[in-house]
Order: C-alpha cells, then structure tokens, then sequence
C-alpha cells in the first residue's frame, strides 16, 4: 500500500474537520480526491505529508508509519501554484525544477552531470524542452504548473500529490494535463492523488475515487462511483448535482454547459 489511513480524526479549536477517515490507496493507483469546498480534503493532503498532526488515528506511507518515514523523496506535492505565483520570481524553467533535487543533493552542493542530465529529463517528461531557459514568470498558467510537475518529478517519486493544480488553466491546458498524468500513472506505475473540483476529468483519467465532506462518503473504484454517482453527488454536496459531460470534440465549450437532456 502507498497510503493507510486509519480512524483519522482532525480537530481545529472545536470544530471537527475529519471525522473517522479510514483510506487504502494500493501503489499504482491513480486517485481522484472530491468534495465541497471546507470538507477538510487540503486538511487530509497536510496529515497525509506529515505537515499537521491528526488528532487521532494513524497514517503509514509504504508501510511504515508516518512519524517513522523519512525518505520524503519518495514523495512529490504539486499545490495551486498557477493561481498565487510571482511572476516576478527571477529564475529559470531549468532552474526551477532543478530545486527539486535539493531534498537529495543538499541546498548549497553544485549540480552534478548526472543531476543536470535528470532535471532534463524531468521538463522534456512534461514537454516543456523547448523552454528550459525561459524565465517562469514568463509562461502561462497551464505552462507554470508543467514546469511545477517536473520540479516535483525530478526526485524520482513513487507518489505525486497535486492539490487542485488546474485552478486558473484554461481547459485546452487542463485537458492536456491530466493525459500527462496518466501517463505518468500507467507507463511509470506512479501513485497519483489529484484533489479536483473536476468530476468529469477524474472519470475519464482515474482509477479510483474518494469522496470526503468531514466524513470518507465513498472510497471505490470509477466503475462503483460511476453506477452510485447520482445518490452519491446528492449526499456529498446536500442538493442534486448536474455534471459537465466532456465531449473531446468540443471541449473548449463543456465548461460552459451542463447537459440537461434537452438534446444539446
């Protein structure tokens, strides 16, 4: 197992955040990770990267317990980077993701061939070769998040953890992206975690599906959630919720309707 989460429970001042969380995520999965806004899945992604504490339960990464786990290189984590990043930041694509060898390398050790040779690698793995001396405030949304992926993959993980990353990427990038994903997912056997607001995306993309709103409401695979979806969206979201069907044809405009079977 990549992830065992047993009986979790977070509370923050008196307000129960998660509430009995018990998720087994198997190496190789790629797991979309769903529910309204404030029901605790930024809470669950901090517990999960040993960055806040539950108040009860326990979580092992790969078997081994998390106050015990120290190789976090293991471990990549993608935020909404897009959305808040300085633009201003002066450093290159090369540069950026050559950061993130610095958990193996040491932050004031010189870059070796081979290291340089791997952050190649890393930007060319989400197409990005052609900017690699581009300064990153230079790109765009969907690019910066690219580079933000290769940073997280040049440590060579077993398990990529990206916090709604396609906030504020346009739906041409976001459809592209999450290709790169799978990718990632079936040719390197890499255990994905994505926190999505994108329902439509995790169905086609994913293997598996977990619904959180303080409490784990379904933990499956696509196929289960697919067949339960409806009961499902009504219990995570309290009212009936109608879903954007992606149509690949016309994909620049399924952000902009719901299917509502009136033959649209």
């Amino acid at each position: 197992m990549a992830i065992e989460v047993e009986g979790l429970s977070f509370t923050y001042g008196q307000r129960n955040v998660l509430e009995d969380i018990h998720l087994h995520i198997p190496e190789g999965s790629f797991l979309g990770l769903m529910g309204p806004n404030g029901s605790g899945k930024s809470t669950l992604i901090k517990c999960i990267l040993g960055l806040l504490s539950p108040t009860t339960g326990t979580i092992k990464l790969f078997g081994k317990p998390i106050q015990r786990f120290n190789d976090w290189s293991q471990v990549g984590f993608v935020s909404q980077k897009a959305n808040s990043f300085n633009s201003g930041f002066p450093a290159t694509v090369f540069e950026v993701v050559s950061m993130g060898l610095y958990g193996k390398v040491g932050l004031l050790r010189f870059l070796t061939k081979k290291h340089k040779q791997k952050v190649l690698e890393s930007i060319q793995q989400v197409g990005m070769q052609d900017y690699v001396h581009q300064n990153i405030g230079e790109l765009s949304g969907g690019q910066q998040q690219r580079v933000f992926i290769a940073r997280a993959l040049v440590s060579e993980p077993k398990l990529l953890i990206l916090d709604e990353p396609t906030v504020g990427v346009d739906a041409k990038s976001v459809q592209n992206f999450y290709t790169m994903l799978q990718r990632l997912n079936v040719e390197r056997g890499m255990t994905l975690i994505l926190v999505t607001h994108d329902i439509g995306a995790m169905t086609e993309y994913i293997t598996d599906v977990a619904c959180l709103n303080k409490c784990l409401h379904f933990h499956g695979n696509k196929l289960e959630f697919e067949s339960q979806h409806d009961s499902m969206m009504t219990s995570l979201y309290g009212h009936d919720v109608r879903v954007i069907t992606h149509n690949h044809d016309h994909h620049d405009h399924d952000h902009d309707h719901d299917h509502d079977g009136s033959g649209h």
